[in-house]
């Protein structure tokens, strides 16, 4: 089963469930097929993960059209400015061998060159090279500074997002929303620590669903793309039922206090 879709502020649809693949390196090809078989459509790598070539091998050998799959990668902190950016983009294409990359991301905010980098990624965007354009890692101060100098407002803001993030990423959170930037989180399973405790562990045990299920739909009905990441068959199987069931608003409140704990 293919997973809904969020649609980004030019139009491109993004899958509302991506896979994320930090650390997967030699199962990386096996573990993006396995998702892919799972129903994720859309795929999170970087060029800093090393592993590009092995997703665009098991995006290519999915026997999917291209236009079902969503792929993001990222440029990192040692390929800021223009032409440097320019130079890591290309290398990403050639490494994951898709035209065009759905998404392309500033991984993390760094030095002023980081601004000649977003103007390449807007050229890109106008020739078609990539389909959408977006930051990592940004602080709502690093979102507002972008834009006092940005043509386009980037479509996505990639962050690390939990019930134990929340707290601190309320405001980053709402000046998205404000300005159509869809969020994205990494680790949102909080690397599988506390999900034994309360609220997280109650919940799971009265919908019937694990605990990383009941992190993930906390995601998804606040309007944040989750990037769960995992080796494991079984578990990338079970982290994608996340859709045919919800939590109540007494379940979300409790998992959002617990930033405040």
């Amino acid at each position: 089963m293919t997973h809904p879709t969020v649609t980004l502020h030019n139009g491109v649809e993004m899958p509302a469930l991506g896979f994320g693949t930090y650390k997967l390196r030699r199962n990386a090809e096996a573990a993006v097929g396995e998702a892919i078989a799972a129903g994720y459509r859309h795929i999170d790598t970087a060029s800093m993960y090393g592993n590009e070539a092995a997703v665009g091998r098991a995006v290519r050998s999915s026997g999917l059209d291209r236009s079902e799959l969503f792929v993001t990668t990222k440029i990192w902190n040692n390929d800021h400015g223009y032409e440097r950016s320019r130079d890591a983009l290309d290398r990403s294409r050639r490494e994951l061998d898709l035209d065009p990359i759905d998404l392309v991301l500033i991984h993390w905010p760094g030095g002023s060159d980081r601004l000649d980098t977003w103007r390449q990624l807007e050229e890109r965007l106008a020739d078609g090279t990539v389909q959408a354009i977006g930051v990592s890692n940004y602080t709502d101060t690093d979102v507002k500074r972008l834009l006092e100098v940005a043509n386009t407002v980037p479509m996505v803001n990639q962050v690390e997002l939990n019930p134990i993030a929340y707290g601190r990423q309320r405001t980053v959170l709402q000046v998205c929303r404000n300005l159509g930037v869809h969020v994205a989180a990494w680790r949102p399973l909080m690397k599988g620590s506390r999900m034994d405790r309360p609220p997280i562990a109650s919940i799971a045990d009265r919908v019937g669903r694990t605990p990383a299920q009941v992190l993930l739909r906390w995601s998804i009905q606040h309007g944040i793309v989750p990037l769960p990441k995992s080796g494991n068959a079984d578990r990338i199987q079970s982290n994608a039922r996340v859709f045919d069931f919800e939590l109540s608003d007494r379940d979300m409140a409790g998992l959002d206090a617990m930033g405040s704990r």
